[in-house]
């Protein structure tokens, strides 16, 4: 039954791919592109307003809302099975209790996702469900939660999905094993100030740099722009409240003045809609 659920989802995913859908590629050379030619959304947990956190509902329903970005958290199994999942501990996602990382993947098939307290038909998703699902379609911006990195940079090169995902760290032990296991592998660092910014843009070739609005600048905007990467900046909290409670002009200002150009939020759908109204995105 779940893998005919899994079925389901990817030919729902590539019927909406076939109705308009960007393809990963176009995605690809948006993302990659300095300077930018349009604000790029991401979906912070895929939409988890609407399905579980981290499922392939979740993912399923990004992509049909047309978002560039998915954000999903990754963590690995006891015997080395790359899955989603954000907390330490199982318990507030799920109806099973402890550490995740310390069961095997055939373990955790045994429990369900919750979500807003109730529990779900649905399983906790491999990284590899995730990454066939969003192939195609959309980037996948990997926020890691696990120090078995080794297994996660695995998986996406079986899937041959490095196309499409970069790695997310504020650890630059974690970011390093990632870049020593290939040029080819996208990294996003996190920094905490223009300093580390810029350390992180020489030491990692940075695709996209993550940065707070303490040092959110033009300087800072600059700096990273010159470096051919990406400025991503977060709408997570009051940002995406004040989208919600109609203070559109506000929460633009404050996310798009100094100029950065990809967006993570909790509001994809009504985020990509102001985003378009407001001339920021075709």
């Amino acid at each position: 039954m779940a893998r005919c659920s899994f079925t389901l989802l990817l030919f729902l995913a590539c019927a909406f791919t076939a109705l308009g859908q960007q393809t990963a590629d176009d995605i690809r050379r948006k993302f990659l592109q300095v300077p930018p030619s349009t604000v790029l959304v991401a979906a912070h947990r895929a939409a988890h307003k609407k399905y579980p956190e981290n499922s392939l509902k979740a993912i399923t329903e990004a992509i049909r809302l047309g978002v560039d970005i998915i954000e999903i958290d990754v963590k690995v199994s006891k015997d080395g099975v790359p899955f989603l999942m954000h907390d330490r501990t199982m318990d507030r996602t799920t109806n099973g209790k402890g550490d995740p990382e310390a069961l095997t993947w055939a373990e955790l098939q045994q429990y369900f996702i919750v979500d807003k307290g109730k529990r779900t038909s649905l399983r906790i998703p491999s990284l590899e469900d995730a990454l066939k699902l969003a192939e195609g379609k959309v980037m996948v911006d990997l926020d890691i939660k696990t120090d078995r990195v080794d297994d996660v940079i695995r998986m996406v090169k079986k899937t041959g999905t490095e196309n499409i995902v970069f790695f997310f760290d504020s650890d630059f032990q974690v970011l390093s094993r990632i870049r020593a296991a290939g040029k080819d592998l996208m990294i996003m660092p996190r920094a905490h100030s223009y300093t580390q910014a810029d350390s992180a843009l020489l030491l990692f070739d940075a695709s996209v740099v993550h940065i707070d609005f303490s040092f959110y600048t033009p300087e800072c905007t600059q700096l990273i722009h010159n470096n051919d990467a990406r400025v991503w900046i977060n709408a997570l909290g009051d940002i995406d409240a004040d989208l919600i409670r109609g203070k559109q002009k506000r929460a633009l200002k404050k996310l798009l003045k100094d100029g950065a150009d990809i967006v993570q939020t909790d509001e994809p759908e009504l985020l990509l809609k102001i985003l378009s109204e407001n001339g920021y995105r075709p």
